[in-house]
């Protein structure tokens, strides 16, 4: 058992797996499907494919972050076993789970003095927040302490790039962020926008790019530009998809001919139901490590 808890959000968007073989306790956020409520619990409650096609055949789907009496039944468990805890959270410019968290860990530092309870804003989300946790976790076994590790995320994680692409604009739509007369003429025209997040943690709208093989081409030329060392980038790769696997996998086989020297496979995983409730099937995020954001 390591000496403290490396922690998140389930937004991370990685497997239960993945959570466990690293050792990343996480903490769900909730989805309602036509007014019934679930659990982001990373595809148990409700499979993907399943959630995504009732999205697409027209269910109605709301979000809610994790509120202050969450983090605090979450923490408590492992402060009353002597644990100290580092809990990185979903980008505070998506979700105000992060104020949560930090009203939560005053709350609990009065009743847990002697214990440490860190909480950091990843300004990431889905699995680029998830290749953040990720990298913590290795840290943390090669023997980093607690207050380093925090101090490490803090000051790294805007390293960790967010390239999104959507080729269906439906739920941009829905959601206000594409207007009605722009999302029927890019639907039109094949227009799939392209995006990352900034420095301080929202999504931007970078281009419009015509057709699916363009917006492809144009993401990987984004991890070319911003990667560390470019071509040479000899670090981790994750995609994440919302019911649009072949597309992730022809951003990954671009990725893998263009960085022959990348730690592992490129991985793959699927946007959770969180950020999926808000994007809807038709999304393909690239994440990397890279130079830190600035804008």
């Amino acid at each position: 058992m390591h000496k403290y808890i490396l922690s998140c959000c389930s937004t991370a968007d990685l497997t239960e797996t993945h959570f466990k073989t690293r050792d990343i306790s996480y903490i769900c956020f909730h989805y309602m499907l036509d007014d019934k409520t679930y659990p982001d619990d990373l595809g148990k409650s409700m499979p993907f494919d399943k959630f995504y096609k009732a999205m697409a055949d027209g269910a109605e789907t709301k979000t809610s972050q994790v509120n202050v009496d969450e983090f605090i039944n979450y923490f408590s468990p492992f402060l009353e076993a002597g644990q100290d805890v580092l809990h990185i959270s979903f980008s505070s410019g998506l979700s105000g789970s992060c104020q949560s968290a930090m009203i939560a860990r005053d709350e609990l530092r009065q009743k847990y003095p002697d214990r440490r309870l860190y909480i950091v804003d990843s300004l990431g989300a889905s699995s680029g927040y998830g290749l953040l946790m990720d990298k913590l976790a290795d840290l943390r076994d090669e023997g980093m302490g607690i207050d380093e590790l925090h101090s490490w995320a803090n000051e790294n994680k805007l390293r960790m790039h967010h390239w999104f692409f959507s080729t269906d604009l439906t739920f941009y739509i829905k959601g206000g962020r594409v207007s009605k007369t722009s999302g029927f003429v890019g639907a039109l025209l094949g227009i799939c926008p392209l995006l990352n997040m900034d420095c301080n943690g929202k999504l931007i709208p970078r281009s419009k790019i015509r057709g699916k093989k363009s917006v492809i081409k144009k993401i990987v030329d984004k991890m070319e530009e911003c990667a560390d060392e470019g071509l040479c980038y000899d670090g981790k790769c994750y995609i994440s998809n919302s019911a649009c696997l072949e597309d992730a996998k022809a951003v990954a086989d671009l990725v893998k001919e263009h960085f022959p020297r990348l730690t592992g496979e490129v991985e793959i995983y699927n946007i959770g139901t969180t950020i999926g409730s808000h994007t809807g099937p038709g999304t393909v995020a690239l994440f990397f490590w890279g130079t830190p954001r600035h804008d």
